[in-house]
């Protein structure tokens, strides 16, 4: 007695491959559909994560697929520091970061290149080859010729650096890990193995003189992570194959191709004791449900991400408990959807079984071959036979006609993930500025310099600041941090204004760099605490109101001008002009850093900078320049004294209280009034109080020589002058 389980298959090839895969046919393709485990295929790895582990084999790629690579070589984390601060009595403060030197393996056969990757759940590099942090990376496809690395071969020497010739592999050099805590992250990458591909690309490279020409419909990438015989078992309940072969070489072909079935002779009768089929020559019978029924497919979904997804059959399940099928591919949910209804229906029709008898051997029917049978509808697949003396014995399984598998189309859905949005890196938006003191959290005996750091979008993560003292030498001032300063710029002219009178009939629309920035309206209270003061050209002002006209323009109005001692700069507005909101965003810098010098600039670089972003520093000096006087007041005495008056006010005091002075933050109260040009005056006068008397001779005297000549007045401040405060002109 001789049984044929696809043994054909077994000694058509030989060696380890051979084995396995005859291994396989001769348990039958049909095991795989009615195995006993709950799980068909290798279990799917949830994205496993990247590794290093001595002896594990590289798994081939096929088509696109999101895999997890294999680090082959690194070096210890390279760590940086940089130290900023320690001028003028700062504290010296040292900084430190880290950065990684590895090779990741991806596929042991060739690719085309590599996609998208990603680091902790966070994309690393997008689809346009943008590494969204700091340092690079060369990709080895795996060809034959490709040549060693050279970062590989300057630390272990040429003569100890493979090439890795046949392997695909990334090097990444000096990958910046402030995004990922100092540590390396668990990367996975999307390899672009093939354009297209079908079963004879997976089986052929290893098998010679192989005939698998199966498309792979709907599937757009496929993983070879084991044994060909599991991958060929992996495939067989969603892609059903027929093996066949004629002791020379094998074919895999799919179940369709049945296009000219051979015909079985008439039965045979046969009266020996435990022959079936009596006079008939045949029994035909129906197996039981299986226990265990094929009712889902786990996959990689390919609209999100290559995560894990799964479908489920749509009929109602059968008694028993589910089993699943683990196909470790990358398709949609659609192609999913109708390959398990597919697999379920064919399953049902793989139960009916026919056992038939034939006096003539076809040395062209064998195991796997498709048939049809006299006087029984269908086509059959041969899936044994046996010799025996009374004849040829054939056990068939019956195929499902063309398109009675063919399922309907079904909605499908793979679910919603929450992806990491593929931006391009955006650029840095500056501007640098000196706040009087008071308007933030600062005090009065330095300068208060800040930089307004922003981008047009979220995908921004901060830039290294610089100063530039004038001399074109950067000096580094620390990171931005990652949070966005909101700014702009002035879409209308804000017209003149009163500093000392809540104005509520002008307005101004301003810009923001990007649209889901949001201005909020306060109350006058609120307004009074702090609220909405913002930075507009050279004046600061506050605003009530915060309208939303569409595409991140926004019109403020109720608004208190001169703010901080910026009276001087109420009118002379232009379209363009910087907008910044003074708020808790602000990056404060180091003032001894940046010096005095008219010239000085902040710099700013960026990973989606091209070039430093450079700014200007506006309202220089206006920290330790104190305000001008107010209220001035002139009287002239009965004796001909002209009696000159005015209201002082301190830097930072911006509360007014009724009947209390406000506190000096000057080392000494003193003014100086001047006739005349301030640059060039033809008469001064220092005074120690806010009061200045000119006897009736010298006004005689001044009123002859310079009428029409205008009086002034500036507080003396410890390091500047305030801006000047009209008294009078003279008679």
């Amino acid at each position: 007695m001789a049984t044929l389980i696809f043994s054909t298959v077994g000694t058509a090839i030989g060696g380890p491959i051979g084995g396995a895969i005859g291994g396989l046919v001769g348990q039958g393709i049909d095991t795989a559909i009615f195995g006993s485990g709950r799980r068909e295929g290798p279990r799917l790895q949830e994205l496993q994560l990247t590794t290093s582990t001595y002896g594990q084999p590289l798994p081939r790629h096929f088509g696109t697929m999101r895999v997890a690579g294999s680090i082959i070589w690194a070096t210890d984390l390279v760590e940086h520091s940089e130290t900023q601060g320690g001028g003028k009595g700062a504290p010296t403060v040292t900084t430190y970061s880290y950065t990684a030197n590895l090779a990741v393996a991806l596929s042991s056969r060739p690719i085309l290149g590599i996609g998208r990757i990603w680091a902790d759940g966070k994309l690393l590099r997008g689809t346009e080859g943008d590494l969204k942090v700091g340092g690079t990376m060369r990709l080895y496809t795996g060809e034959g010729d490709q040549p060693a690395d050279p970062l590989i071969a300057a630390n272990e020497g040429a003569e100890r650096c493979p090439a890795w010739r046949g392997l695909a592999y990334v090097v990444f050099e000096g990958l910046d890990l402030s995004e990922f805590y100092n540590r390396l992250p668990a990367m996975t990458f999307e390899i672009l193995a093939d354009e297209s591909f079908d079963l004879q690309d997976v089986v052929g490279e290893l098998v010679d003189g192989i005939d698998a020409r199966v498309p792979f419909d709907g599937i757009t990438g496929y993983t070879v992570n084991g044994p060909l015989a599991q991958c060929i078992e992996t495939l067989d309940p969603v892609i059903p194959l027929n093996i066949s072969g004629d002791g020379e070489g094998f074919a895999i072909s799919h179940e369709r191709d049945r296009d000219n079935p051979r015909p079985l002779p008439a039965p045979a009768v046969s009266i020996e004791d435990g022959d079936f089929g009596g006079s008939l020559g045949f029994t035909r019978h129906r197996l039981p449900a299986s226990q265990q029924p094929v009712r889902s497919l786990r996959y990689f979904d390919a609209e999100r991400d290559y995560l894990p997804g799964i479908q489920h059959a749509s009929a109602s399940p059968p008694p028993g408990q589910p089993r699943s099928i683990e196909l470790p591919a990358a398709l949609d949910a659609q192609a999913a959807r109708a390959l398990i209804e597919k697999a379920s229906r064919r399953i049902d029709w793989s139960r009916d079984r026919l056992a038939w008898r034939s006096c003539e051997l076809d040395p062209a029917i064998a195991p796997g071959s498709t048939v049809s049978v006299p006087g029984v509808a269908g086509p059959w697949r041969v899936i044994e036979w046996e010799w025996r003396a009374s004849g040829v014995e054939f056990a068939l399984e019956r195929l499902p006609p063309v398109g009675a598998i063919d399922a309907p189309d079904l909605p499908a859905d793979g679910g919603r993930a929450n992806l990491p949005a593929d931006l391009p890196l955006a650029s840095t938006q500056l501007v640098a500025f000196e706040l009087p003191p008071g308007t933030t959290n600062s005090d009065a005996a330095s300068p208060n310099v800040f930089a307004a750091v922003s981008a047009a979008s979220a995908n921004w993560s901060g830039a290294a600041l610089y100063a530039d003292k004038g001399d074109g030498e950067m000096l580094p001032l620390g990171p931005s941090g990652r949070r966005r300063s909101i700014i702009g710029t002035a879409a209308t002219i804000l017209k003149p204004g009163h500093p000392l009178l809540f104005d509520r009939e002008r307005t101004v629309e301003v810009a923001l760099v990007d649209p889901a920035m949001i201005l909020s309206s306060a109350s006058f209270r609120q307004m009074t605490l702090g609220a909405n003061l913002a930075l507009l050209g050279q004046e600061i002002i506050q605003f009530a109101n915060a309208q939303a006209i569409g595409e991140g323009r926004w019109m403020l109005s109720g608004l208190l001008r001169g703010r901080g001692g910026s009276e001087a700069a109420v009118s002379g507005h232009a379209i363009g002009e910087a907008f910044v909101l003074l708020d808790s965003r602000l990056v404060p810098l180091d003032a001894s850093a940046l010096g005095a010098d008219r010239n000085r600039q902040v710099l700013a670089i960026g990973r989606g900078d091209g070039e430093p972003v450079a700014s200007s520093v506006l309202l220089g000096g206006i920290t330790l320049r104190p305000l001008a006087p107010v209220h001035p007041r002139h009287t002239l005495k009965s004796d001909g004294t002209l009696h000159l008056s005015w209201t002082r006010r301190a830097r930072g005091a911006w509360p007014w209280q009724d009947g209390i002075d406000v506190p000096l933050v000057e080392e000494a109260e003193r003014y100086l009034v001047t006739l005349g040009p301030l640059d060039a005056p033809v008469a001064t006068w220092q005074v120690g109080t806010p009061e200045l008397a000119i006897e009736p001779a010298l006004l005689a005297e001044l009123s002859t020589a310079f009428a029409g000549q205008f009086l002034q007045v500036r507080q003396q401040g410890t390091q500047a002058l305030s801006a000047p405060l009209l008294l009078r002109s003279l008679p």
